[in-house]
């Protein structure tokens, strides 16, 4: 293939561009607020499995509260009707049989006022365990919005300065043969760049030094031949720097 040494040259400056639009790719990629998002999302994921459990424990007390609270209103309903029929009763046997019910039921109250306090208590703690466990998850949950906010704001920004830089590349590849530009992206798509500088001697696609055989065809090359480097398969431009 054939093209101007200054057509040549102009791949020089759509490497540059290519390069930069891969970095901007990169970094996109590599913004410490994804690895810090991720931890934080991990972290999110253990305090809300927490939260669940903590939440389960005190609805698990709230419903034993309420059966013990539910049987002693039945107990105390009970006291209540027998203490009427106590007040009432003319029945010497009914009256031992009611006094000796009222003792058990308010045996049977005590007991269950006795374990009314434990769960009452037990529900305090686990309500309060809740409480913390949820204002801890609140407290990660903004700490990801915000990173989550800086991680956007670059974003934006490389997203502008990636528009920017394509315009660029644009500009630059309307201006190269087309036949040279295929040959350029078919190079870079398979090895990586599309086009190497040789600058006393070395590659600088492969940084390698290049032996006096592929150096000495180099040197036979018309100046509008397009060569490959023999090391990186990219489009080697020869300059006056290059050593030949």
């Amino acid at each position: 293939m054939k093209a101007s040494p200054d057509s040549q040259a102009q791949l020089l400056a759509l490497q540059a561009s290519d390069t930069r639009l891969a970095q901007l790719d990169h970094q996109a990629k590599a913004l410490p607020e994804n690895a810090r998002l991720a931890e934080l999302a991990s972290s999110l994921e253990t305090l809300r499995q927490r939260l669940l459990t903590d939440t389960g424990a005190v609805e698990d007390a709230r419903l034993e509260l309420g059966r013990i609270e539910a049987d002693v209103a039945v107990v105390e309903a009970r006291i209540a009707r027998d203490t009427a029929r106590l007040e009432t009763s003319a029945s010497v046997k009914d009256v031992a049989g009611l006094e000796h019910e009222l003792a058990s039921l308010r045996r049977r109250r005590d007991d269950l006022e006795d374990i009314q306090l434990v769960v009452m208590t037990r529900l305090e703690e686990v309500e309060a365990t809740a409480r913390a466990t949820k204002a801890e998850f609140d407290e990660l949950k903004a700490t990801a919005s915000q990173v989550e906010a800086e991680r956007d704001a670059s974003l934006k920004t490389l997203a502008s300065e990636r528009v920017h830089a394509a315009a660029n590349r644009q500009t630059i590849a309307s201006k190269i043969p087309e036949d040279l530009l295929a040959l350029y992206e078919r190079q870079r798509s398979r090895y990586g760049l599309g086009a190497s500088l040789l600058r006393g001697g070395v590659s600088s696609a492969s940084g390698v030094k290049l032996n006096e055989n592929d150096m000495a065809r180099i040197r036979a090359a018309a100046p509008d031949d397009v060569i490959l480097c023999p090391d990186s398969e990219a489009i080697l431009i020869r300059t006056d720097e290059s050593g030949i």
